[in-house]
């Protein structure tokens, strides 16, 4: 499965690439693992070389599927998924959060 989007990525195509520091060691796993191309799955960010969304790995994951099993399903090594976990965390913690007025 591994191949088919690798020659398609860059990490130009990887906003978040270009905006976290390139000595982020944690960021330079999840560039190696995580593809954003508009010309694959519309954009949305994918384990790199397949078409695997990251939202389903960790859907899969909430959904009370194992590490395991999720590797299995899609063919992923274990850094794949780990890559996903971290790439959705990075997110929200990007993101500002409000509370609700009461």
């Amino acid at each position: 499965m591994r191949g088919a989007a690798d020659s398609a990525y860059s990490p130009e195509s990887n906003a978040l690439c270009r905006e976290l520091p390139a000595d982020s060691a944690r960021w330079w796993i999840m560039n190696e693992r995580i593809a954003i191309d508009p010309r694959i799955c519309h954009g949305k960010p994918i384990i790199r070389g397949t078409r695997v969304p990251v939202a389903r790995v960790i859907g899969y994951l909430a959904g009370g599927m194992t590490i395991e099993d999720v590797q299995k399903d899609f063919d992923l090594a274990p850094e794949d998924v780990r890559a996903a976990l971290e790439y959705a965390a990075d997110l929200l913690n990007q993101e500002r959060h409000d509370s609700l007025p009461v």
